[in-house]
């Protein structure tokens, strides 16, 4: 996807890694961003935003922002039209990524303080992506997802895509092996 090559050139990693890091920051590995969480790959985050197919003018979600470098990466891909909403529940990281955000200027996109619940239940999302390994797929997300929506998702040591159709119904896509910080919730 071109639009996804545009966002990895125009949302450098190395604003979302942290200092001590920074002379390896173009390195395809992850690295700690502390309080137990990391900062993926290039290649894994790359490969997870393909499965998600995010266009300009979608609503996102995107679960475990940590620095905040998914939430740019999806802001670039959606546009002025579109909406990204990060939720995060460390609330050191959930500052960290704001003032990452920040410096991008994209006023449709948003970091927030996540609560105990999975996701933001009552609303509904063309996308949804979680950075973090669920033990199993989480019905309360594919809940908050619109018909012909597509949610990525660790799930133990595998990516899925699940994508839901105009009718409602959810298939699965099993992809992997890799490996995630646990998702809390």
């Amino acid at each position: 996807m071109p639009e996804l090559v545009e966002a990895f050139l125009s949302v450098d990693r190395i604003r979302f890694v942290p200092e001590r890091y920074r002379d390896n920051a173009y390195h395809d590995g992850p690295f700690s961003i502390d309080h137990g969480q990391t900062i993926s790959q290039p290649y894994t985050v790359a490969f997870m935003l393909e499965l998600l197919e995010p266009q300009k003018g979608h609503s996102v979600l995107d679960i475990g922002t940590g620095s905040g470098w998914t939430t740019a990466l999806l802001a670039h891909v959606v546009g002025n039209n579109g909406r990204v909403r990060g939720i995060e529940r460390i609330p050191e990281l959930v500052t960290l990524g704001q003032d990452n955000l920040a410096a991008f200027n994209f006023l449709y996109a948003s970091i927030e303080q996540s609560d105990e619940l999975l996701g933001t239940p009552g609303e509904v999302y063309d996308r949804i992506l979680v950075s973090a390994a669920a033990k199993e797929l989480p019905d309360t997300l594919c809940e908050q997802l619109k018909p012909s929506g597509i949610l990525v998702i660790p799930v133990g040591r595998y990516i899925l895509k699940v994508s839901k159709d105009s009718q409602g119904k959810v298939e699965v896509e099993q992809h992997g092996c890799f490996s995630f910080v646990p998702l809390i919730y």
